[in-house]
């Protein structure tokens, strides 16, 4: 077993929601991506990217074959992420509402940690 440089935990049930409707081989890839992310010491924008102008709002990017995939998150003590809503990417652009609503999860989880 390799070193972890982060530790993905879920927050409610938002992110098995999103993942208990793909198909297996997406299901596969977002596994392979999670870990990814918790094992290498710096990880490419490929895999996680902050969002512009998103009070630290990052997302996990997910591509299988040409169906395109975003899971929001969050770093909450440094090394801990925190995996909130995600969606079936469509557009060019992250849709707002999609945005607008991690911002509502990550406050709730902050609201509730108190």
């Amino acid at each position: 077993m390799s070193e972890k440089f982060r530790t993905v935990v879920l927050y409610k049930n938002y992110f098995n929601d999103f993942f208990a409707g793909r198909r297996q081989k997406v299901k596969d890839k977002i596994v392979w991506t999670l870990r990814l992310i918790e094992e290498l010491p710096r990880v490419p924008e490929t895999y996680l990217k902050s969002l512009e102008d998103s009070d630290d709002l990052f997302e996990i990017r997910i591509k299988q074959g040409s169906d395109i995939f975003r899971v929001f998150c969050f770093f909450d003590e440094g090394k801990l992420i925190v995996l909130m809503n995600g969606f079936h990417k469509k557009t060019q652009r992250t849709p707002k509402q999609e945005i607008e609503r991690g911002l509502r999860i990550k406050e709730e989880y902050y609201a509730e940690k108190k």
